[in-house]
C-alpha cells in the first residue's frame, strides 16, 4: 500500500514539472548557440558559386579543358563521319543495287569505318593543340589568345609535316586562320567597345 503511494506521489511530482516546464516554455527565448549568433549583414550577399583560392585564376586551365576538348572533338568527328559515311555507303548501295541485308550491311561498315577514321584525325588535331596549349601556358606563365594562336597554326603545321612543304604551309595558315577568327569572336565585346570609342 504504501509502495503505491510512493508512486503516486513520484507521478504527480512529475505531472507538475511538467506542466509547470510547458508554462514557462513561453516566456524563455530558445536555446541559440553563440557560434551562429551573427548579423547576416556581415555576409555579402552577391559572391561566387565556386570557391576559389587566393590570386587563383578563376577558370580552368588549359590542362582541365583539354579533356574535354579531346572527347568533345572525337565525339563531333564520329559524328560527322557516320553521316558522311552513311551518305557515301547509300549512294555505293544503289548504284550497285543492292537490297536487304546486303544494302544494311554496306550501309554500316561505310558509317563504321568513315566514323572512326574522322573521330580518329579530330582526336589527334585536338591532343597536339591541346599539348602545346599547355606548354605554351605553363612556359610563358599565362593563358590568352596568343598562346591560343600560337597552338593552333603549330598544330596545323605539325599535321601536315609529312605531306611536303606546301601542304604543311596549308595546314598551319588554316590552324592561324581559325584561330584568329575565334579570338576575334571570342573578344567581340572589346571589339565593339572600341568601335563606340569617343576621343572627345
Amino acid at each position: 500500500m504504501s509502495s503505491l503511494n510512493e508512486n503516486d506521489d513520484a507521478n504527480s511530482q512529475n505531472n507538475s514539472y511538467g506542466s509547470a516546464g510547458g508554462g514557462l516554455t513561453g516566456q524563455f527565448k530558445p536555446f541559440a548557440s553563440p557560434y551562429l549568433n551573427f548579423d547576416p549583414g556581415y555576409i555579402p550577399q552577391a559572391q561566387p558559386e565556386f570557391i576559389f583560392l587566393d590570386g587563383g585564376s578563376k577558370q580552368r586551365g588549359r590542362f582541365e579543358l583539354a579533356f574535354g576538348q579531346i572527347g568533345g572533338s572525337c565525339m563531333i568527328g564520329a559524328g560527322l563521319g557516320g553521316v558522311s559515311g552513311f551518305y557515301n555507303g547509300l549512294k555505293a548501295a544503289t548504284l550497285a543495287g543492292q537490297a536487304g541485308k546486303l544494302r544494311r550491311t554496306q550501309l554500316l561498315n561505310h558509317v563504321m569505318k568513315n566514323g572512326s577514321a574522322t573521330a580518329n584525325t579530330f582526336g589527334s588535331v585536338a591532343v597536339i593543340y591541346s599539348a602545346f596549349g599547355v606548354f605554351l601556358s605553363w612556359a610563358r606563365g599565362t593563358d590568352d589568345d596568343l598562346n591560343t594562336i600560337t597552338a593552333a597554326t603549330a598544330t596545323g603545321l605539325l599535321y601536315k609535316s609529312t605531306a611536303g612543304l606546301k601542304r604543311c604551309g596549308m595546314g598551319g595558315a588554316i590552324g592561324l586562320g581559325a584561330s584568329v577568327l575565334y579570338a576575334l569572336w571570342n573578344n567581340k565585346d572589346r571589339l565593339s567597345d572600341l568601335g563606340h570609342y569617343n576621343p572627345a
